[in-house]
């Protein structure tokens, strides 16, 4: 039996209509009508500040990608201004693309099939100052391991989640808690990769855990909040086990320039303010202001 066809995914992430690109959304939008991947996975920061134009132009956008989409929920997108509304009612702003939110999505792809399953990284409030970092809690690892489980025998996952599990060597920083215990639970099943956002530059690395390698596969924006590289997301295409991973970006800078091929070993923070991720130097210096 001949192989069966490569399954085409994009990943897009930190859109954040309020500061968004709308050259980048454009451009996305054709790629998907021209290419027509089998589904879309968008890791998080749909909106800059919750507010409920950004959540209006967010859902219109994606509603209008029409092919398979699921979105996860980032930090940006629960409530700023609205204490009340962060801790009894998080997700209203999100009603009209309710049933695309932390949506697995089944795809097949000759005798086997592809899942993506998601994992909250997010969390109405920690016991630390940034809310905006990562958090991996024993409920929401609890149930994507559920979701996993209930899938056919031999499916492979991709766990599509915000915030990057561990430091990944970018110029922003996710600080997840939890996170490690996650990979490590992650790799004990049939996972090819985790596909994160947050820090608004690419990579693509494994990272080890005491039960074996997990692939870590990170997004980079379609918003004017660039970091060290241009607006872009990424291709990926699934054949067998193995994932090509191709970083689409507006500067056409070649693919290898956008990634980390690994962990520095000072990848921790603190890191120097200053210190790229990709020798890409055309990009400003800070974000636009926002008002």
């Amino acid at each position: 039996m001949a192989d069966p066809a490569p399954l085409r995914l994009f990943h897009f992430s930190d859109i954040h209509f309020g500061l968004e690109d709308r050259r980048a959304l454009d451009w996305a939008k054709l790629c998907i009508a021209g290419e027509d991947p089998a589904a879309v996975a968008i890791t998080g920061d749909l909106t800059m500040r919750a507010r409920s134009h950004e959540f209006a132009a967010a859902c219109d956008w994606i509603l209008g990608l029409e092919v398979p989409v699921t979105v996860e929920v980032g930090n940006h997108d629960l409530p700023y201004f609205n204490l009340f509304e962060r801790f009894t009612d998080p997700y209203r702003r999100f009603r009209k693309i309710e049933g695309l939110i932390e949506r697995k999505l089944e795809l097949r792809q000759g005798t086997g099939g592809v899942a993506i399953v998601p994992l909250k990284t997010t969390a109405r409030a920690q016991w630390r100052l940034n809310w905006s970092k990562g958090w991996v809690t024993k409920a929401a690892l609890e149930r994507t391991l559920g979701l996993i489980d209930a899938l056919p025998a031999g499916t492979r996952v991709l766990v599509a989640c915000h915030h990057p599990l561990v430091e990944t060597g970018t110029r922003g920083t996710a600080l997840t808690r939890g996170g490690q215990r996650a990979l490590e639970a992650l790799a004990t099943r049939n996972v090819l990769a985790v596909l994160s956002g947050h820090v608004h530059d690419a990579f693509d690395l494994s990272h080890d855990t005491r039960f074996g390698p997990v692939r870590m596969i990170g997004a980079g924006t379609l918003s004017r909040r660039i970091r060290s590289t241009p607006p872009s997301f990424n291709e990926l295409t699934i054949t067998g086990r193995e994932i090509g991973v191709k970083v689409r970006n507006l500067e056409a800078v070649p693919t290898p320039a956008m990634q980390i091929p690994e962990v520095p070993p000072d990848a921790l923070p603190p890191r120097s303010a200053d210190e790229p991720v990709a020798p890409v130097q055309a990009v400003p210096a800070e974000d636009p202001p926002v008002h």
